[in-house]
C-alpha cells in the first residue's frame, strides 16, 4: 500500500486518507487475524465437544416436553 502526501494537504488530512486506504483494502482486518496462531483442536478434543453437545441438546428437549424450560 503506497499513500503519497499531496501537495498542500496537511498531516491531519493525509493520516485520514491513508487510514481510510488501509481499511478499505482490508490489510488491518488480515493483519489483527494473523496475530495469534490458532492452534488446531485434537481429534479426541472434537469428539468429546460433540458428544457434550449432544448430551446437551437432549436434556433441553427433555426440560421442554416436561415443561420446565
Amino acid at each position: 500500500m503506497e499513500v503519497k502526501r499531496r501537495e498542500g494537504e496537511s498531516i491531519s488530512a493525509f493520516l485520514y486518507r491513508f487510514s481510510k486506504k488501509i481499511q478499505q483494502s482490508g490489510i488491518l482486518r488480515e493483519a489483527k487475524k494473523r496475530r495469534f496462531r490458532d492452534r488446531p483442536v485434537s481429534k479426541l478434543k472434537k469428539r468429546q465437544s460433540a458428544l457434550h453437545r449432544e448430551k446437551r441438546k437432549k436434556e433441553v428437549e427433555k426440560a421442554k416436553k416436561m415443561g420446565t424450560m
